[in-house]
């Protein structure tokens, strides 16, 4: 009971910790709810390290996690929840370079408290499969293409149409990202969230694709492609300075009043409705993402001019009609990286064809004069793509082969140790015998600290006696050692130092020690001992020096020999090999 109390409350402080930290970034102060819902989900995503895992790698956990074979509305349990962010994680630093390696335990827990308080506000502790896909695939990275073509894929039907029903439960789900960072206001599920988004009565993938990738999206979802367009533009650099703060660089999005000439506002300043001069927040303002040269601008204004080339890019490729099938499958081809490559190849191919289909009619557009340089270009394009097509193909086989040194190079045990168990049994049992051998010299090290600690006094109280016999000659009964008024009660020794004086009796010295040398001071005959203690300190010195070298044939004995162990008395003979 006290341990699961306590799990609860390091949840409650991580869960607290992601939200305080959340509301430091002071993102209520921005204007426009889309660009502050937008900025809220792209920091919890960079705090929980989701921006650095691919769709491609998510839909993977999801397969070798059996997800793929749960219906949508079973529920998961939250150990199990954390076992599959556990391996989302681990995937993921394997695949990092070593400089840049993420915590994986604080990750999970974040994310993990971040989910539970998002879909389990009820406290069940337990989530459905359909809700743990609908947020990991929003929240993790990669493109947005990509992610609307895996969620489309667990909406459609055998036929490639979308299923209403199952797009409603989605916007369900993805909804309550907005409402966990305190933005349900603005962007909360309603009744009409389904029918502002497809009026169409049949929704194929490349028509779901167009509407929730046109410019707006629907209004319910505007946040989405936003925090997309947030992570493409965080380190674009602008070379103009900001009209109202007067800063020499921008840096993220970069905003051009539509009436006022040459006013421009940085993204901290737009987001915050500055406004200066003749310029109103009430003007409409365009969004640059990027930075054109005047001379840039003025090559691509007379290429569109001359209608030569295709003015403006598709929103993303046109994919076949026919139905696609989940993309977790086990049976499905999309996650393997000869066919990921072979369905690149193709999206290239198809893209070169339209642009040699739009080059040829833009040349019966253009004068005579113009048609062979059309040619030319329509030619070096084709050159250009096909340099482009081998290219990409070198650098795919380059990064897997990447990915299978990294994963070798991985491996926590050597090839040799895992084709012989036995040999593991014995590097095992002869870690736990040097261990035990390590604990027995450090007792034998303490006790020799405390015998030379007596033998210091008893040598200090020899001292004493002989100068005592020197001064008195003929003695005295209380000069004797066995007769002092401690000796009914022994008392432990004191360690002294090189310069103090003893203030306790000789007896009280004795204390623990046997031998010739209690014998000696309980008769009062004073004998000179300094031979014998210097033996017994011989000896002391003789057993740590065996006990050293037990161990320093235990660690650096040669690559396959047989080794003496001796611990009380009895001897063992064990193989050691070393690593």
């Amino acid at each position: 009971m006290i341990e699961e109390g306590g799990k609860r409350g390091k949840a409650a402080v991580e869960k607290r910790q992601l939200f305080m930290e959340m509301r430091a970034q002071n993102f209520d102060v921005i204007r426009l709810s889309t660009y502050r819902t937008a900025c809220k989900l792209r920091f919890v995503q960079k705090r929980c390290n989701l921006h650095l895992v691919d769709v491609w790698n998510m839909i993977e956990a999801f397969r070798d996690n059996g997800l793929n074979t749960l219906e949508h509305h079973a529920e998961i349990n939250v150990s199990r929840l954390e076992t599959i962010l556990s391996s989302v994680y681990y995937q993921l630093n394997k695949r990092l370079p070593t400089t840049h390696q993420i915590n994986v335990e604080q990750s999970i827990g974040l994310l993990l408290n971040f989910m539970v308080a998002t879909y389990d506000s009820e406290s069940h502790g337990k989530l459905t499969v359909f809700s743990m896909k609908a947020m990991l695939a929003t929240m993790c990275g990669g493109k947005i293409v990509d992610k609307l073509r895996y969620i489309f894929s667990q909406m459609s039907d055998s036929s490639g149409v979308m299923v209403f029903t199952k797009f409603d439960q989605f916007l369900r789900e993805v909804l309550k990202l907005p409402t966990a960072v305190f933005e349900g206001p603005s962007f909360g599920y309603t009744e009409h969230s389904l029918r502002t988004c497809f009026p169409q009565q049949k929704i194929t993938l490349n028509t779901f694709l167009d509407i929730l990738m046109a410019d707006p999206p629907p209004q319910c979802l505007v946040w989405l492609p936003l925090m997309h367009r947030l992570a493409n533009v965080e380190n674009v650099f602008h070379p103009v300075e900001c009209s109202y703060c007067r800063s020499e660089s921008m840096m993220g999005f970069r905003y051009r009043c539509q009436q006022c000439h040459g006013y421009q506002l940085c993204q901290s300043c737009f987001w915050r409705g500055h406004a200066n001069g003749p310029h109103s927040n009430q003007h409409q303002m365009k969004e640059h993402s990027s930075w054109k040269s005047p001379a840039k601008k003025l090559s691509h204004a007379i290429s569109k001019s001359l209608g030569c080339v295709p003015i403006g890019e598709p929103p993303h490729p046109v994919f076949p009609e026919q139905a696609e099938r989940p993309q977790e499958a086990p049976h499905n081809v999309v996650l393997e990286s000869p066919s990921r490559l072979d369905e690149e190849h193709r999206l290239i191919a198809r893209y070169a064809a339209r642009l040699a289909a739009e080059a040829g009619n833009s040349t019966q557009q253009c004068p005579p004069s113009d048609l062979s340089f059309n040619f030319d270009a329509n030619k070096q394009q084709r050159q250009l793509i096909a340099e482009l097509e081998n290219k990409n193909r070198e650098i795919l086989q380059e990064i897997q082969r990447l990915r299978l040194e990294h994963e070798q190079a991985s491996q926590p045990t050597p090839e040799k140790a895992q084709q012989n168990p036995t040999l593991l049994t014995e590097l095992r049992l002869l870690r736990h015998r040097k261990d035990e051998l390590e604990r027995r010299m450090s007792a034998l090290q303490e006790s020799r600290r405390e015998l030379m600690v007596q033998l210091e006094g008893l040598m200090r109280l020899l001292k004493d006696e002989e100068q005592k016999q020197v001064s008195q000659p003929g003695g005295s009964p209380h000069s004797s050692p066995g007769h002092g008024a401690g000796c009914s009660m022994p008392m432990p020794i004191r360690s002294t130092s090189a310069g103090s004086t003893p203030t306790h009796t000789p007896q009280d010295c004795l204390a623990g020690v046997g031998g010739d040398a209690l014998e000696a001071f309980a008769q009062g005959v004073p004998r000179n001992l300094r031979n014998d203690l210097l033996v017994a300190a011989d000896s002391i010195t003789n057993t740590m020096s065996s006990l050293v070298k037990e161990l320093h044939s235990v660690d650096d004995g040669p690559d396959e020999e047989e080794t003496d162990v001796r611990n009380g008395g009895e001897r063992g003979t064990m193989r050691v090999q070393k690593q």
